[in-house]
């Protein structure tokens, strides 16, 4: 197959230790007023006050929203969107985690379209002319600051649901490892796991005949010749450090290679998509109430086991990313699996679905909804359908992979 690479991205990137000291250099330029969307754990942060206080030395009025929700219902969008109305920004700065910069997304997006969030349900739905956003990552997860997805939680249909467009891109993302110092350690190897399973289902999505429309018509193209390269490098510095900066969170090292992993897993997956183990997550996190990087790094080893007879070259080269020493690819393929399972365990990822509340009843319920998130299916490796996503949720309730090993 031919090379072809996409490439979405903000307009800066600005990656290592201390450089949140130029976020008003990035935020003067787009007007006088800004607001802050973070949570109540970063809000009450020194270094939050310390970047709101730069901001206001610079000239420029802030206001600040510090009640950002995890996994972002509907409710907390709409107070946000309120409380930007009364601010008036020129421009939102979105400082925390993946909800809080994803709330800054929306905001944007409230600030300049009139409708209902559910009529941009899907791709390539959001108006052009969204107020800039200014990303600031505080954890090492969901890449948000560098992709084209905002996702939140629809009441009305019970589950997690995503807006993709590159209008959601922000303009630009202030990567500072330091800011990852003060989080907790089941909260790095939660957004850790996320940022793994990022890369890993990056790395192997379909790989799409590159027709002259397929980069313009799709947010999500799956895998290509530059988003291979991105998670190919995310695995390797999660590989080697996630573990690490889950056992010390004071390391720099680890941090910042724990942060760049996440950074370029998001860039990788912003283009190529993620597939089956987002797809079964959604309506698991939906019926469990438990973080979204948790469910899909559970998930990832079961669709791993079930998608490596397609993938047996691809699953080597994850092995070798992990340095595991040469062996043939068959050997490998299955290696790589246990590696990630091994890393996952270690840092507390649960190993079954019965362990984070779901019941045996809601199984068939989940398989169904999972089949809806069709840009995610359709990425998958090995086609997937009822029967397979029925297979890879059995195994995972059961915590047994040779469930699904022919």
């Amino acid at each position: 197959m031919r090379a072809f690479g996409v490439q979405r991205s903000p307009r800066t990137i600005l990656f290592g230790a201390g450089q949140r000291a130029a976020l008003a250099h990035l935020v003067r330029p787009h007007g006088q007023r800004a607001m802050i969307c973070t949570d109540s754990r970063f809000g009450a942060d020194p270094l939050l006050s310390g970047m709101a206080a730069s901001l206001r030395d610079a000239g420029l009025t802030v206001g600040v929203y510090d009640g950002t929700l995890a996994e972002l219902p509907m409710s907390c969008i709409d107070e946000a969107a309120q409380a930007a109305r009364d601010i008036r920004p020129d421009v939102i700065v979105a400082v925390g985690g993946g909800s809080c910069i994803d709330l800054g997304k929306l905001v944007a997006v409230r600030l300049t379209y009139d409708g209902p969030l559910s009529d941009l349900y899907g791709e390539f739905r959001v108006p052009d002319g969204v107020l800039p956003v200014i990303a600031v990552p505080t954890t090492s997860g969901t890449g948000s600051e560098v992709t084209p997805v905002a996702v939140l939680d629809d009441p009305g249909l019970g589950v997690k649901i995503g807006i993709s467009s590159p209008n959601l891109i922000p303009h630009a993302a202030v990567c500072d490892p330091e800011l990852t110092l003060s989080c907790p350690p089941g909260l790095t190897a939660n957004t850790g796991a996320d940022a793994m399973t990022h890369a890993i289902e990056a790395f192997t999505t379909l790989r799409r005949d590159p027709t002259p429309d397929l980069g313009v018509a799709n947010v999500f193209v799956g895998s290509n010749v530059i988003s291979h390269m991105q998670a190919a490098t995310a695995i390797r510095c999660l590989a080697g450090h996630l573990e690490r900066a889950v056992r010390d969170g004071s390391d720099p090292v680890a941090r910042e290679q724990v942060m760049l992993g996440a950074l370029l897993a998001g860039q990788a997956f912003g283009t190529a998509g993620t597939a089956a183990a987002h797809a079964i997550q959604y309506p698991v996190g939906a019926c469990t109430h438990t973080p979204h990087g948790l469910g899909v790094a559970l998930l990832l080893p079961y669709v791993m086991e079930f998608n490596r007879p397609d993938c047996v070259g691809i699953f080597a080269d994850i092995a070798r990313l992990f340095g595991l020493p040469d062996a043939p690819d068959d050997l490998l393929s299955r290696q790589a699996i246990d590696a990630v399972d091994g890393l996952f365990g270690r840092i507390g990822i649960p190993k079954s679905l019965a362990a984070l509340g779901v019941r045996e009843a809601d199984l068939g319920t989940i398989a169904e909804q999972s089949l809806t998130a069709r840009r995610l299916v359709k990425n998958n490796p090995r086609p997937l359908d009822l029967d397979g996503v029925r297979r890879i949720i059995a195994a995972a309730f059961e915590g047994n992979r040779d469930l699904l090993r022919s």
